[in-house]
């Protein structure tokens, strides 16, 4: 099989160039396109993906526990961050999609961007072996764990508002969605946040609900920070001055 331009130039960027290049295709063709897509290699790539950067993770923070470097690592893996680092990698670009899906932003959608880079490690895996799977891991993750502060990471603010009110015996907050804005593939998300004690709902603003409570979870620590005769534990300030996507 012979690559295009654009596909040789992914080579490049990754830092693989594949022995079986049917395996790039597969990894970059959606469902919507044909029966040979990447769902299979995603599964593959998913697990690469957890040990590369627990390896990391292992070396960086090294006197955590493990509850600790699984709630780090929970924070590195999610959809948002393999959608920044597929993006960056030009995953929008070569992306096969059927018709209708790509009239409909799929090649933007976090989703289905998060999935392809998955698929991607996979592929690597299945062409290359673990060893070079895991090298792409590490140079995609690495400068991302290297700016990594475990005070930053180690709890959310969904997380910390939680145990800060449960340890004043207070009703755990509620989340709903109150709005949903633009298009399937760029739709930003409003979610309110309510909490017992603050007089009313908190809204926060994201890609996707997760962010969205995520933000709001943050803005009421925030709020409750500033009430009279209430100091949240450490860790609810951490949370609330750490900023969320």
């Amino acid at each position: 099989m012979v690559l295009s331009p654009s596909l040789k130039a992914l080579q490049t960027r990754i830092g693989c160039e594949f022995a079986n290049p049917a395996l790039l295709v597969r990894a970059l063709t959606h469902k919507s396109f044909g029966s040979d897509h990447y769902e299979r290699l995603e599964f593959l790539g998913d697990s690469v993906l957890n040990l590369g950067v627990s390896d990391l993770l292992y070396a960086r923070f090294d006197r955590c526990d493990e509850g600790e470097l699984t709630r780090v690592r929970a924070h590195l893996v999610r959809q948002d961050m393999l959608h920044k680092l597929a993006v960056s990698l030009g995953l929008p670009d070569v992306l096969r999609l059927s018709e209708g899906e790509a009239k409909g932003g799929g090649a933007q959608r976090p989703s289905i961007l998060a999935d392809a880079l998955e698929a991607l490690i996979g592929a690597v895996y299945l062409d290359a072996g673990f060893e070079s799977a895991r090298q792409l891991v590490i140079r995609l993750f690495e400068p991302v764990v290297a700016q990594t502060t475990l005070e930053g990471w180690s709890k959310d603010a969904k997380t910390a508002l939680q145990e800060w009110l449960q340890g004043r015996k207070m009703p755990v907050p509620t989340y709903r969605i109150v709005e949903t804005r633009g298009k399937a593939h760029e739709q930003l998300f409003v979610v309110a946040c309510d909490v017992q004690v603050l007089p009313a709902s908190v809204l926060g603003e994201g890609l996707s609900r997760r962010a969205a409570e995520q933000a709001a979870a943050k803005l009421a620590l925030e709020q409750l920070m500033q009430m009279p005769d209430i100091k949240p534990p450490v860790a609810a300030r951490k949370a609330a001055k750490s900023p969320r996507n």
